[in-house]
């Protein structure tokens, strides 16, 4: 069977350049992570993807087909068959529609708990001290850590790239062998949701500004939630259209008049 190695920031990334290069798609291939990729906690400790693709072999079975030849014999009497009426059932003038229950997620404590020990490290580490708070959503069965305490801008850093870092490595951490696997976010005295506020009023400001002008505008580069926050903000807007430019890190958001 066909294989190639392929390395690169993410498996998603590996596992592409590895199709292209097989000329095959995913359903057509055994993919195998060898590595997987790490952004690194306050810039140290990159590391890249690295996945094994193998081509499935397509094992073709040659069938021959025989003609079967039945004897009928037909009696020289006509046989004349009556049509069979079918009767239709009568329908209920209502149908009560069927109640669906709602999906019910199951946490995995293990890989909870292993998150927040995880955290607990990273904390006694940097000799911060810490509260936590955990709160589990039922609608997406996603498990949240609020973090408080002094000093928590060394969690968050510029635009918060630190807590979507330490964040990254915990569900690294908590997924790692488990079999159902848990989103864990982490959150500082509430910085996401301020985050998304912050965001918001850029994006308003910033078209009415395009609206003004005339001319497309620029933004930082972000990572892809906070751009889908932006596209987000601005996905009713009559007057202007957002779309995403440049490659990852650089990649960010472009406001511009609808043509």
């Amino acid at each position: 069977m066909a294989f190639v190695e392929k390395t690169a920031k993410t498996v998603e990334e590996a596992v592409a350049e590895a199709l292209k290069e097989l000329n095959i798609t995913a359903e057509e291939a055994v993919i195998e992570v060898l590595e997987e990729g790490k952004k690194g906690f306050f810039g140290m400790f990159s590391k890249d993807a690295k996945v094994r693709v193998t081509a499935k072999e397509v094992v073709v079975e040659e069938v021959t087909a025989e003609p079967v030849v039945e004897a009928v014999k037909v009696e020289a009497a006509a046989i004349v068959e009556e049509p069979v009426v079918q009767k239709e059932e009568a329908k209920p003038a209502y149908e009560a529609p069927v109640a669906r229950e709602p999906k019910k997620f199951v946490v995995n404590d293990e890989a909870v708990a292993k998150a927040r020990e995880f955290l607990q490290k990273v904390f006694n580490a940097m000799k911060i001290e810490v509260v936590m708070e955990k709160f589990v959503n039922k609608n997406d069965g996603t498990v949240t850590f609020k973090l408080h305490g002094a000093d928590m801008g060394i969690l968050i850093g510029k635009h918060g790239q630190t807590l979507d870092s330490l964040q990254y490595l915990t569900n690294l951490v908590a997924n790692k062998n488990s079999v159902e696997r848990v989103r864990v976010i982490i959150d500082v005295e509430d910085y996401r949701d301020r985050r998304i506020e912050t965001l918001n009023r850029l994006a308003y400001r910033l078209a009415d500004k395009v609206k003004r002008s005339g001319e497309r505008v620029a933004l930082e580069p972000m990572n892809p939630h906070e751009r889908k926050i932006i596209h987000m903000a601005l996905q009713n807007d009559r007057r202007v259209t957002t779309l995403s430019e440049g490659d990852e890190p650089y990649r960010h958001v472009v406001i511009e008049l609808k043509k």
